[in-house]
């Protein structure tokens, strides 16, 4: 016999991000999970009811993804690897990465995938810190990409 409750959508506080199976660390904030189509107008001689609407290019922002302060230092690593010193020991080349944002369930099992294409990381920003401050420590990371499939 079926249920008639209805399933109730995961919680979206427990998300882990990957780039190379090398888990980059959880985070407590992404957004940029968005992907827009534009849209060319064509006015077509005669018709004066409509115009035509054909779809153009897809535009996928960057990700920022926040977090506490933690004692990993992959995140900061993958961050070096396309800046600096570590731009300039691969030949100034950036290397693009496939990645991955995993929303995990409470009992810690894979809800939703998104799994990113030529991704790597373009701005990455510490903590603000003050004496007088009892906010967290926060780092912040954004990712460029060139686009991202989904899989549950």
């Amino acid at each position: 016999m079926a249920s008639s409750r209805t399933m109730d959508p995961p919680f979206a506080g427990k998300f882990v991000f990957t780039v190379r199976g090398l888990m980059i660390g959880a985070f407590t904030e992404v957004s940029g999970l968005s992907v827009q189509i534009d849209v060319e107008e064509l006015a077509e001689g005669g018709q004066n009811q409509f115009t035509h609407k054909l779809p153009g290019r897809m535009k996928w922002p960057n990700l920022v993804l926040k977090r506490g302060i933690t004692n990993t230092d992959n995140l900061f690593e993958w961050f070096q690897q396309s800046s600096g010193d570590g731009f300039a020991g691969a030949g100034n080349q950036i290397h693009r990465h496939r990645g991955a944002i995993t929303l995990m369930d409470a009992a810690g099992k894979a809800v939703r995938t998104w799994e990113f294409t030529e991704a790597y990381p373009v701005k990455w920003s510490g903590p603000k810190l003050a004496a007088s401050s009892r906010d967290l420590a926060v780092e912040e990371l954004e990712v460029a990409h060139c686009g991202f499939t989904t899989s549950g």
